[in-house]
């Protein structure tokens, strides 16, 4: 039987993938997210507005964006979660004009949760994965067959 601690805190990660990553409703990020919660992912910042800048950021170059989660794990305060995120690139994407091209990036995140808001969260998206798909980036050549 999961604990009481355990389901809350996967309700807090899980709402704010669904509602706010998912659904775009920036107002859930403030429910959720810490005003003082650390951010450890290349490239995002810091508190709500970061997770809300993250949000939008993606939402505008994916409009069809969605998460799915695959696994999650917690333990103590942290959630650990397995998922793919991603759709069809319709906007600027790191520098790059749109692509019309559907990609999805595999991702592993761990958030910490203190009194039912994430204070820390750490990210590791697959981007090389996804600029492959987007066909902006060349895949490697192969190297040739080495003969005896």
């Amino acid at each position: 039987m999961r604990s009481l601690a355990v389901t809350n805190i996967e309700a807090i990660y899980r709402r704010l993938i669904d509602e706010g990553f998912n659904e775009g409703n920036l107002a859930v990020v403030d429910e959720l997210v810490a005003p003082d919660a650390r951010e450890h992912q290349r490239g995002a910042e810091d508190g709500p507005e970061g997770a809300k800048k993250t949000i939008t950021y993606l939402r505008s170059v994916f409009p069809d964006f969605k998460i799915t989660i695959d696994e999650v794990v917690v333990s103590g305060d942290k959630i650990w979660a397995r998922q793919r995120g991603g759709g069809t690139n319709l906007g600027r994407f790191a520098g790059h004009p749109p692509t019309g091209r559907v990609g999805f990036t595999e991702v592993i995140d761990i958030c910490r949760i203190e009194g039912g808001k994430i204070v820390e969260h750490w990210g590791v998206p697959d981007q090389l994965g996804m600029m492959l798909q987007l066909g902006l980036i060349a895949p490697p050549a192969r190297p040739a067959p080495v003969s005896a």
